[in-house]
This record gives structure tokens, C-alpha cells and sequence, in this order.
């Protein structure tokens, strides 16, 4: 081995160190939970505790492997506000703090309306502080004297990079990640970010994700070990990172990527920006690529919702497992068109902001409050394995929506990667209800920290993300297609219940 590759992988929940080779194996990987930190009613991030952490597992990994590279990988809609000290001035906040409808309503009367920003930035409109102005907007409110205080606004990876060099940087990906601050036809910083004042706290010149924001500083080489001509990366948003592996097999468009996880992201690389006029006002949105390309997106939160409402069922049935997939059980919930789970759990998180959380049975609404209390089971939860399969239909109804909005043309292939991999009922009907488009699974087990990985090598050797290709392999595990005659009545009966009668994607008459 003439090289190894730290790669910091921080999703939301889960945090990770992993090493990788010089061919791009990972040689290990470690993981670990931090707890928020509650400041003035708002989770925030433990920064401090994170960054220990870090350190601690990059003095092991210098033991062990001759590391050349660090390559930082985050999940998005995050910044760090830093001080002159270097330091945070403000609690990182989760994203997922709502900070109710006067504030959403504030905002677009001073920036602009949802769908001029929507235009304009690439962003739809989101709950919570999941559009990154609103979060700096947040935080200019809540933290006045800290905000004050600030010398830079840095975006989630290279926060990271900044602590672990002490330089100052921005890429493309994070700033085209749903943030309202990036202006797409202008190619400059928004009329938003403008309005909020901040232009002078943010880097002035994006850089590529593979790019080297600098050497790690005297200090970090001392803390843990590394050599100090080990380079950082400028770092990369998670869900851009996995599309990298199959840019470098397949080439930069032609397919759609499904990575499924707590968020469920799917991605459709595109040559042209642009909304059509219908498209504004839904959640669909542009991702700026690892190459500064447009990739037209559409998320829920799939993974949460499958893991909240099986959890429910588990409890209610005193059960710690998940059923098989049994066509015979879909096939008949299908044409009977009696049960239906509906979307959000999060509030304005995926395709259907205006739907609230419930069962329809029969006609008759079940609120998912009351099935928690158990006030009022549905009588398709009186059973577990009909009440998961009515769960893993609902998700293969909002995937479908979602694949719409991201554009799918008929005939293009489907990668689906991530937790979902593993559900097979879902895998089978997604294939069902798209006949004419490819579906198959990747083997790829931890996209985002190997797409990191990948810009390390390119950083240390100079090459092409293409050159990169004989390095690994993907297999693409094509799902066979099964054919329900039922599915497209129930899609339309289930969008019914969720209020979407109508649907702008092109494959509406064929699913």
C-alpha cells in the first residue's frame, strides 16, 4: 500500500472513520452516535465532542496506515457560524428544528416567494431549517450577540476542513444543496444571501470538491500523529459523493440514482437548469454535481418513515422482526384498494407537504397520534404482516412521485442504493410499476464515504474521476419484472387520499 485515505463520513444520526487504500478499498470503518445538545429550546450539534472524536480515530488510523489524505463527507441543509477564535460563535442547530409558520411566512415576505426563490436558487420551499438561509436567518435572531461575533459563515464539510487546516473554503455541491444562497443563472451568490447581509462571512470562489483546501495544520499533525504535508480535501455533500462511483462507471447522465436511507434522494443528472412552469411550488429541486453540472432532485424521508411506523407495528404485535415479501398479500391489498398509508411524519419534508400522517381504511382516517396511543388501530395493523406490506407500498408510492419530479424519462435506468436494497417487496413492485425503465441494486455498501474517497485520490494523484473506474466494480443487480394489473388503480386511488389527483411527471399514464 503506497497510500491511505481517512475519510470522515457525518450523516445525521450516524458518524464515521474510515480508512481506505490506495485502490480504493476500505480497510475499516468506525462508527459512532452523539447526542444533541439542547440550547433555548433548539437541539443543537456537540461539535466539540464530535471533533474529539475525530481526532482520536485519525491518531489510531496514523498508526496503523500510512495516510496521505483526509476527505470529509456531510449531510446537508448545515453551516457553522465560526468566531475570531476559529471556533463556533453560534449553536449548530439541527436542521430539524421547525420554528413555526410566523417565521416561514417572515422570510418570504422579505426574500421573495417560494417560487421566484424556487426559480432563481434551485430550491423548493422546506419545513423546518432545511433551506440554510432560514437557518442563518434563525440564527441571526435567536443568537444576536454570537451572530455578531461571526467572521465566517462555512458550510457542514468544510467547517471540518477549516478546523482541521485553519483555511477558508467553499465547493460547489453544499452550495447547491436546497441553501436559497446560490443564484444559478447568475453563478453568484444569491439576492438572498444579499438581503441577509452575509456575502463578506462567505468564501468568495467555489472550489471542486476534489480540490485541496490545504495542508493539516501543525496543530492537528501534532494531535494525532499524521505526517504535516497531509492534505484536506475541500469536501463534499453526502448525496453528491454517491453519485460519483457511477459517473465514473456509466458516465455523467442517462441514469436515475435512488439512494435510499433516512432520506430518500433521488437524483437524475441533467444537461439544463430550469424548472418547468407546473414544477414550481413542488418539492423538486437542482443539486449542483461534483462538477458543477445541474441534478435534478426530488427526497422524502423514506427511511424514517419506514423505521417509525414498523417500529409502531413491532410494538403493537410485541415483534422485533420484519416479514418476508409474499406476492400473494400485495397482489390482494393492491386490487382491493381498501388500506392506505399516508404521508408525513415530518411536516413539508417530501412530495406531499399538505398530507398528514394516516391510515385510510375503508374510508375511514386513522391518524397516526391516535394508532400510537392506540385510541384507534386500523384494522390492516391488527395484522403485522399485512400492516408492514400496506408500509412498504406507501413508500413505493411516494418513490414514484418522487422519480416524476426528478424527471425519469422512459428508458432510463434506475440505481437503487442504500437500506432499501434490502427490501425486497419494495424493489419488486418499484420494477412492476415501471416497465419500461431498468431497475437494479448496486452493491455498493457506503456510497457517500466512497465518493469522498474517490476525491482524495484524485487530490493526491491528479487523475480523472474516470480514471478511477478500473479501481473498483459495481455490480448492478437488475430486479426482473413482475406485473401487477393493479398497481396504476391504486396509485390513483392512493394520491387521491393524499390530495394529489393529478401528477406533472411524464410517466403518469403508464404506472
Amino acid at each position: 500500500m503506497e497510500y491511505a485515505i481517512a475519510v470522515i463520513d457525518i450523516g445525521m444520526t450516524n458518524k464515521k472513520v474510515a480508512f481506505y487504500d490506495d485502490r480504493l478499498r476500505q480497510l475499516e470503518a468506525r462508527y459512532k452516535t452523539f447526542e444533541p445538545l439542547p440550547i433555548q429550546d433548539c437541539m443543537t450539534h456537540n461539535l466539540e465532542a464530535m471533533e474529539s472524536w475525530f481526532i482520536e480515530e485519525l491518531r489510531r488510523g496514523a498508526s496503523l496506515y500510512p495516510i496521505r489524505a483526509i476527505a470529509v463527507s456531510t449531510h446537508g441543509a448545515t453551516f457553522v457560524c465560526v468566531g475570531p477564535d476559529g471556533k463556533p460563535s453560534v449553536p449548530c442547530v439541527y436542521y430539524t428544528h421547525e420554528p413555526g409558520d410566523a417565521f416561514h411566512r417572515r422570510f418570504y415576505e422579505r426574500f421573495g416567494s417560494p417560487e421566484k426563490l424556487q426559480a432563481e436558487t434551485g430550491t423548493p420551499y422546506f419545513k423546518a431549517l432545511i433551506n440554510p438561509a432560514k437557518g442563518i436567518l434563525f440564527a441571526q435572531e435567536q443568537f444576536p450577540e454570537g451572530f455578531k461575533n461571526t467572521r465566517y459563515i462555512l458550510n457542514y464539510p468544510q467547517f471540518w476542513g477549516y478546523r482541521f487546516t485553519g483555511r477558508v473554503g467553499a465547493e460547489n455541491t453544499y452550495v447547491g444543496c436546497h441553501s436559497y444562497l446560490w443564484d444559478w443563472e447568475q453563478k453568484t451568490w444569491s439576492s438572498v444571501a444579499r438581503n441577509l447581509n452575509i456575502t463578506t462571512l462567505l468564501p468568495q470562489e467555489l472550489k471542486h470538491s476534489w480540490d485541496i483546501l490545504g495542508p493539516i495544520s501543525a496543530e492537528l499533525s501534532h494531535a494525532t500523529g499524521l505526517k504535516p504535508d497531509t492534505i484536506v480535501t475541500m469536501g463534499i455533500h453526502d448525496s453528491n459523493a454517491s453519485l460519483l462511483p457511477h459517473f465514473a462507471k456509466k458516465g455523467r447522465e442517462g441514469f436515475v440514482l435512488n439512494s435510499t436511507g433516512t432520506w430518500c434522494v433521488i437524483m437524475n443528472p441533467v444537461k439544463q437548469y430550469g424548472f418547468k412552469k407546473d414544477e414550481l411550488g413542488k418539492v423538486v429541486f437542482f443539486n449542483q454535481s461534483a462538477f458543477g453540472s445541474p441534478v435534478k432532485t426530488a427526497i422524502f424521508l423514506g427511511g424514517y418513515e419506514f423505521e417509525t411506523w414498523s417500529k409502531l407495528l413491532q410494538e403493537l404485535h410485541h415483534r422485533n422482526d420484519l416479514p418476508p415479501y409474499r406476492r400473494e398479500l400485495y397482489q390482494e391489498i393492491l386490487a382491493s384498494k381498501e388500506a392506505f398509508l399516508l404521508p408525513e411524519l415530518t411536516a413539508g419534508s417530501g412530495q406531499f407537504p399538505d398530507s398528514k400522517p394516516r391510515v385510510i381504511e375503508n374510508e375511514m382516517e386513522y391518524p397516526y397520534q391516535d394508532i400510537l396511543t392506540k385510541k384507534a388501530i386500523p384494522p390492516c395493523f391488527t395484522d403485522f404482516e399485512r400492516g408492514i406490506a400496506v408500509l412498504r407500498i406507501s413508500l413505493v408510492m411516494q418513490t414514484l412521485t418522487a422519480l416524476e419530479r426528478a424527471g425519469l424519462q422512459r428508458g432510463q435506468d434506475i440505481y437503487t442504493e442504500g437500506g432499501f436494497r434490502k427490501n425486497e417487496a419494495y424493489n419488486v413492485l418499484l420494477s412492476a410499476a415501471l416497465q419500461e425503465n431498468k431497475l437494479a441494486l448496486t452493491d455498493i455498501a457506503e456510497a457517500s464515504a466512497f465518493g469522498a474517497a474517490m476525491t482524495a485520490k484524485m487530490a493526491l494523484t491528479g487523475k480523472g474521476l474516470s480514471d478511477l473506474a478500473a479501481d473498483f466494480t459495481v455490480e448492478y443487480l437488475e430486479i426482473p419484472k413482475d406485473q401487477f394489473d393493479e398497481l396504476a388503480a391504486y396509485r390513483s386511488a392512493w394520491l387521491s387520499h393524499v390530495g394529489t389527483t393529478t401528477d406533472p411527471g411524464t410517466l403518469q399514464s403508464s404506472i
